[in-house]
């Protein structure tokens, strides 16, 4: 049985090194893309290189600059997304964005996670778990989302949150670390 390169086993979950040469060059290529994003006039150009940054881009989905990715092609968006100013998505394992979601500014989604030994840290060795933003949800601005969570649909996620575990449907979280503060009733 072939043994997995660094790119399978980050996607799967598994310890991976982070200095492999692939990785390290599609780094580059989603460095040279979201840069040119970033310095892009709204339109036609600016939507022509998402589709090449991203995994997806749904229809009528709006990220403003700057923005800013480890990879790109891990993450996918749905339809009538609005990600604001100053956004980071460290997207070394996926990034899964619903339908009709808003992100404020400097939202950072991080999937990575580092070894708490150093000589793995020094090695390169890393973890990366997905990140899951269901349909409908408000992040408000400067949350973090940590590896492994998945935000519910029609959440609300509170400006300056640290989301270290999963949030329910239909509730609003705030603090660090958030915790529920109230349910939401959906009319």
């Amino acid at each position: 049985m072939p043994s997995k390169t660094e790119k399978e086993k980050m996607l799967a979950g598994e310890n991976y090194n982070l200095f492999d040469p692939e990785l390290e060059a599609q780094r580059r290529k989603a460095k040279v893309l979201y840069r040119m994003y970033n310095l892009s006039e709204a339109g036609t150009e600016r939507n022509s290189i998402l589709e090449r940054m991203l995994g997806r881009i749904g229809g009528g989905s709006i990220i403003e600059p700057p923005f800013y990715c480890s990879y790109g092609k891990n993450i996918t968006i749905g339809d009538s997304v609005y990600i604001n100013f100053m956004c980071t998505f460290f997207d070394n394992n996926r990034v899964r964005i619903g339908d009709h979601v808003l992100i404020g500014p400097v939202v950072q989604i991080y999937t990575v996670a580092h070894h708490l030994q150093a000589e793995a840290r020094i090695r390169g060795m890393e973890t990366a778990s997905p990140v899951v933003i269901e349909d409908n949800v408000w992040v408000g601005g400067s949350a973090i989302l940590l590896p492994g969570v998945t935000v519910g649909r029609n959440a609300v996620v509170g400006a300056g949150a640290v989301i270290t575990r999963d949030v329910p449907p239909n509730t609003v979280v705030a603090g660090n670390p958030a915790r529920v503060i109230r349910e939401i009733e959906q009319g």
